[in-house]
């Protein structure tokens, strides 16, 4: 799969006596067939597209990673036990399944561009309700609304890259994956501090987060009505790509469930996300427990998810470069069960190789997201692979930090949770060699 455009020679082009045929933007500006660059508006549309997929992916992570920073505080001042803790981390992956559900049913019916936007301004509005909530059912019921959010953006965002960037899939998702590492591990390790200059109280040191949320409304308000296949390419290429993406979009989806490649992207999906809402919700609970300061444990939990930005861009483009992921598949597993061993060992003399060894693994969910675009030939099978491998894969997850907490609890020590992440770490491996093979959805469907 190419990873950049490619462009034609213009001396290559055959003679002509007719004028060149028009294609349209999504906006209704006409481009010329022989034009070198595409229309104003086309150029207004990608970039804006560009600045949303950045703005979005930010917030995909706050919401979560900034409340890992401060569970301790939140645990006790809601009057949380361990088990209650787990459950408020294993929220998540709940809304991610049952709500990435309903996106692609609701990007037929809307666009994928407002689905997006409401997306965000749930995220928004969650952010704002939370810190306010009077107990456990409140704060769970605001974070529930924020997660919704983020569950339809998250399905959706391989969707708009396929359908804006086709020729492109490598390079923006590895765009959007390098800014969705990069909001995760400012908000791990920025709350702590920020919450102790903002006079101490957690609920303002969560809340600041609603203002990042707001400003990823805003590209996406002017795409709202936006519900073509994305802006034209041009010139005689243009002809045949638009016949081929029209075809494509009308084709039938395939039926993901008799797809052997789709549930093992679905379970590949669901166990490298036990691992990073485990990372996320509990490796600063650990740190701190092993003796490390709660400042330095939320800078470890960035050190983890810092490790996404430079491997979150470099990751996808190698991918598309390759027939079988398998390769990249296995070579993070190993970092992760590197970094677990370590945890296990001696979680605070080398707190920060651990945390860098789990960052790798961590670049499992870039990886995954590629191999959603990869595996499917239609834009139609895509919406359908992303939403089937998402919430699948989330649904998979829940049970992973809930138990990790029951197991906190009533064990009295890391050991066996530590032990059940190394443990997953294998058949992650196993699931991910079989997701990365070279084929797509719709010759087995």
């Amino acid at each position: 799969m190419p990873d950049e455009p490619k462009t034609l020679d213009p001396a290559a082009r055959p003679a002509t006596t007719t004028a060149p045929a028009a294609t349209t933007t999504p906006h209704g500006a006409a481009v010329t067939g022989d034009s070198p660059v595409p229309g104003r508006a086309q150029r207004w549309t990608l970039g804006l597209v560009t600045l949303g997929l950045v703005l979005a992916a930010l917030n995909l992570r706050p919401a979560i990673t900034s409340l890992g920073a401060l569970l301790e505080e939140v645990s006790a001042d809601l009057h949380m036990s361990g088990t209650v803790a787990g459950v408020l981390t294993s929220v998540p992956p709940l809304c991610f399944a049952v709500f990435g559900i309903t996106a692609p049913r609701l990007a037929r019916r809307f666009g994928p561009a407002a689905v997006v936007c409401a997306g965000m301004a749930a995220i928004f509005a969650g952010l704002v309700l939370r810190p306010f909530a009077g107990g456990t059912v409140g704060f769970l019921a605001a974070s529930a609304l924020a997660l919704m959010g983020i569950a339809v953006s998250n399905v959706l965002m391989p969707v708009i890259v396929k359908r804006y960037f086709p020729d492109r899939i490598g390079s923006m998702t590895g765009l959007y994956s390098m800014a969705l590492a990069l909001g995760t591990s400012v908000a791990a390790a920025a709350t702590v501090p920020m919450t102790a200059a903002l006079g101490g109280d957690w609920r303002i040191g969560l809340g600041v987060w609603a203002a990042v949320a707001a400003l990823a409304v805003l590209p996406w308000i002017p795409l709202v009505r936006d519900r073509d296949r994305g802006p034209a390419t041009t010139g005689k290429a243009a002809t045949t790509k638009t016949a081929g993406a029209a075809a494509a979009t009308e084709a039938p989806a395939p039926r993901i469930t008799r797809s052997r490649t789709a549930w093992a992207l679905g379970c590949y999906f669901g166990l490298q996300a036990t691992g990073a809402y485990i990372t996320m919700g509990w490796m600063p609970q650990i740190f701190r427990d092993a003796g490390v300061p709660a400042s330095t444990a939320g800078v470890l939990l960035a050190v983890t998810m810092v490790m996404g930005v430079p491997l979150a861009f470099v990751i996808p483009r190698l991918a598309t470069r390759m027939k079988n992921q398998g390769p990249i598949v296995v070579a993070l597993g190993l970092c992760g069960l590197a970094g677990y061993t370590g945890l296990f060992l001696a979680p605070s003399a080398g707190a920060w190789f651990w945390a860098v060894l789990l960052g790798v693994s961590n670049c499992s969910f870039p990886l995954a997201l590629t191999m959603i675009g990869m595996r499917s030939r239609t834009g139609a099978g895509v919406v359908r692979l992303s939403a089937f491998a998402q919430s699948v894969g989330y649904l998979i997850s829940i049970p992973g930090p809930l138990l990790v907490g029951v197991l906190y609890q009533h064990s009295g020590g890391w050991g066996l949770p530590i032990a059940l992440m190394g443990g997953l770490m294998v058949p992650q491996m196993i699931i991910g060699i079989l997701a990365g093979r070279d084929r797509t959805v719709e010759d087995e469907c």
